[in-house]
């Protein structure tokens, strides 16, 4: 089998999953108006009284019980009362019997001084549609003898809570990052994209294809130096063009309203399932069972043919592919600012987590010094790449398994039978005669039948959609199930929250649970301590979970957040968690 036919593998499964998510069951989802958009606030003095107008959007309401209005002196604040018009009661999940406000609402307020002073207006609503808002707090510099009222606040960029109920207030750096750049700022969030690039190369879901790495760097140790620079820059070209490939799509797909981010390949079972199969196919080629050509482990026996750059150009793309499941350190910050600026800018970052990936490999190529602390190629290595299957196969299981979780066991089963078409197909292939080159033809596309068996209106019903108590747990049932009413209803209580947005396809996520979040010492810190532990599940596309990560400038997962309650600010925590690090912010975010 020629390396051009796995090329087409790879580039179908790209667009393959993206197709899926600009068709899936959520495509049509309501795309939900940010929260001062939904809800107009109008304040002005008449009199001695303060009167607050909400223009209220078409599908949204108000709670009645959910306003509340003070004055803020420093730290302390004094409560006023607000007078309200009577509303529309309505019956709502988490709250029970409300009253709501639809259209238009006019408070008012009677002036408590006539001296200047800072006020604070609080508020809470939701969408018909399904989306419940935080509470949204606005403050307002009041001075009745002039009758003037300024916000304060930096109005749409800090509309989150100054309790941090739902998270740190974006501060003047991060809010001037939405749209707008600077050199300066374009650079550092370039360096940050690069260094991430670097640190993708330790991650464990990079595992695999440093085989192939290493089998091609052993093997051209005899090679010129210029062959070995060549094999370094088409490697180098294969990873750019891949995380341009991916990030162009990435884009479009967002700015055709789909709520996406990095990995988004991964929340498509087809993607998956094809993950699947490619990684069987890898292992069987490492394990010596069939003979695939040269060109596909990487960088073959003959270097200086044409096949071993193809070799080495899909390196370059095998790695960013597994490498979706991975956030590295520094790479949050820098997508999350990448995909809030135009396509230019958004794509020179992209470069630069390409080119820092790349780098490791192209240097070993091209500096000499690197180049002969390599040992010398001999039989061992046929060991070596025979061990490496391993991984392949172990890589294929997990991807089994995260298609499990997204699409339920009758998809994993269907894939395991698509995995025996692939094996028979490429059996066949080998053979010389076109009577078996079409029982693997035939082979292929029952394996090609197999994946469009997997639908995502499949994985829609594997996830539980009726929920029998306020606070349902997640599937494992080890956390309380994330939702925005969820999250607000347990602000409610005051008490503090950890919430953990993840995925099972996210390799760095189920690292953390198990060394940290999972272990023995956390848990009992929780439990002392009273935190609720609170999981958001991206696994599969979900709306709600995108709007919080993208309300924190993250582009994926993982994302760690405490809210230690009773006024305190929340602490977001970094991506690579130790227990240190996790009891360190409980006890530092609560003794604050």
């Amino acid at each position: 089998m020629k390396i051009s036919v796995i090329y087409i593998v790879v580039i179908l499964n790209l667009l393959l999953s993206s197709s899926a998510h600009a068709t899936d069951v959520e495509s049509n989802a309501e795309q939900f108006l940010p929260v001062e958009q939904a809800y107009q606030m109008t304040p002005e003095i008449d009199g001695d009284t303060l009167l607050i107008r909400w223009h209220i959007a078409e599908g949204y309401y108000l709670y009645g019980s959910r306003f509340k209005a003070a004055i803020i002196e420093g730290e302390h604040s004094q409560s006023l009362a607000i007078k309200l018009p009577r509303g529309k009661h309505k019956r709502d999940e988490y709250f029970g019997d409300v009253e709501v406000f639809y259209h238009q609402l006019k408070a008012q307020l009677a002036l408590p001084t006539r001296d200047p002073f800072t006020l604070r207006v609080s508020s809470q609503g939701c969408a018909d549609a399904g989306l419940c808002y935080p509470p949204n707090h606005r403050l307002y510099r009041v001075e009745p003898d002039s009758g003037t009222l300024t916000r304060i606040d930096g109005g749409s960029t800090s509309t989150i809570n100054s309790d941090n109920e739902i998270g740190t207030t974006l501060d003047a750096g991060t809010a001037s990052s939405i749209g707008v750049f600077s050199i300066p700022q374009l650079l550092a969030m370039a360096a940050l994209a690069f260094a991430g690039g670097l640190i993708l190369n330790l991650m464990p879901c990079v595992f695999p294809v440093l085989a192939l790495k290493a089998i091609g760097l052993l093997e051209s140790s005899d090679s010129s130096a210029g062959e070995r620079r060549m094999h370094g820059l088409i490697y180098t070209a294969g990873v750019v063009a891949s995380f341009m490939l991916v990030a162009g799509l990435l884009i479009l797909l967002r700015a055709s309203g789909q709520e996406l981010g990095w990995g988004y390949q991964l929340q498509s079972p087809w993607f998956v399932a094809a993950l699947v199969y490619l990684f069987f196919i890898m292992g069987l080629s490492f394990s010596g069972a069939i003979e695939l050509g040269s060109g596909l482990t990487g960088v073959g026996q003959n270097l200086v043919e044409k096949g071993g750059l193809s070799g080495s150009f899909f390196t370059g793309v095998l790695a960013v592919v597994v490498a979706s499941p991975c956030t590295a350190p520094f790479m949050g910050a820098s997508l999350g600012f990448a995909l809030t600026q135009p396509m230019p800018i958004a794509l020179t970052i992209f470069l630069a987590l390409g080119l820092g990936m790349a780098t490791p490999f192209l240097l070993i190529s091209i500096v000499p010094g690197l180049g002969r602390l390599l040992p010398r190629p001999g039989n061992w290595m046929v060991t070596l790449k025979e061990i490496m299957a391993f991984p392949m196969y172990l890589t294929g299981i997990w991807l089994l398994w995260v298609l499990g979780r997204q699409a339920g066991i009758n998809a994993a089963m269907l894939v395991l039978v698509g995995c025996v078409f692939v094996a028979v197909a490429v059996y066949f292939w080998n053979k010389p005669t076109r009577w078996h080159r079409g029982l693997a033809v035939s082979a292929c596309l029952g394996a090609a039948l197999v994946l469009s068996g997997i639908t995502p209106e499949t994985a829609a019903i594997q996830t539980p959609s009726t929920e029998q108590s306020k606070f349902p747990l997640t599937a494992d049932g080890d956390a309380l199930r994330y939702s925005p009413a969820r999250l607000s209803a347990l602000h409610q209580d005051g008490g503090p929250i950890f919430l953990n947005v993840t995925a099972d396809w996210c390799i760095t996520c189920k690292a953390n649970e198990k060394i940290a979040l999972g272990t023995d010492t956390v848990k009992n810190a929780m439990s002392t301590q009273h935190i609720r532990y609170m999981k958001a599940d991206w696994t599969n596309r979900n709306a709600e979970v995108s709007r919080l990560l993208a309300h924190y400038q993250r582009s994926g997962v993982p994302l760690y957040v405490f809210f230690p309650g009773s006024g305190k600010p929340a602490v977001v925590l970094p991506q690579l968690l130790s227990k240190e690090k996790v009891l360190t912010a409980f006890k530092a975010a609560q003794g604050s």
